[in-house]
């Protein structure tokens, strides 16, 4: 399905635009309202990564791994993100503002999502546990919740799996060829 979209994105597909914006717009923007900005933010972000997928769909005909729609919302919570992070960096003092150019901002986008293609990549190598544990880890399901929908014994138990399976997704990223041109712009 996701390539349907991205597709739809670089033809200028207006229906399945259409259908881009009614199946995932509400929930950036809530996203976005939740995390100090406002309705033309959330516009804004979503509009900009759409055309950062679509650019770089054109240079660069890559697969998404995961729902088209999870992918889309990563990417406009990163956009974001890096808006929230720019905004505290700007100094208000007349003689020094810091702002962020085009095109690194469209790089550090890019780096972005293949950090994320990288992490979706290799959190399919480890073991189908340990990607159920980090999942709900990473999803923010506390521990309680997470000893309820597994086998573990205890919140303890369930810690240490965390750790041991965010051990071995670290050592399965670093060991990738593609880390190492992925760590900083």
């Amino acid at each position: 399905m996701g390539d349907i979209f991205l597709k739809a994105l670089v033809d200028g597909d207006s229906r399945k635009i259409i259908l881009i914006y009614n199946e995932n717009y509400t929930s950036v923007k809530k996203f976005v309202l939740q995390n100090k900005g406002g309705i033309a933010d959330a516009e804004d972000v979503f509009q900009k990564a759409l055309l950062q997928i679509t650019v770089r769909y054109k240079k660069e005909k890559f697969k998404i791994n995961t729902s088209f729609n999870a992918y889309l919302f990563t990417v406009c919570k990163n956009l974001w993100r890096r808006e929230l992070n720019k905004s505290k960096n700007k100094v208000t003092n007349t003689e020094i503002i810091e702002l962020v150019s085009e095109d690194q901002d469209n790089s550090l986008a890019y780096l972005e999502l293949k950090r994320q293609e990288l992490f979706v990549e290799k959190l399919g190598e480890i073991s189908e546990n340990c990607k159920k544990v980090l999942t709900l880890f990473f999803a923010k399901t506390p521990y309680a919740e997470i000893v309820n929908s597994t086998d573990y014994s205890s919140e303890t138990v369930v810690r240490q799996r965390v750790f041991k399976c965010k051990k071995k997704l670290t050592e399965l990223i670093k060991k990738d060829v593609k880390y190492n041109s992925l760590k900083e712009l």
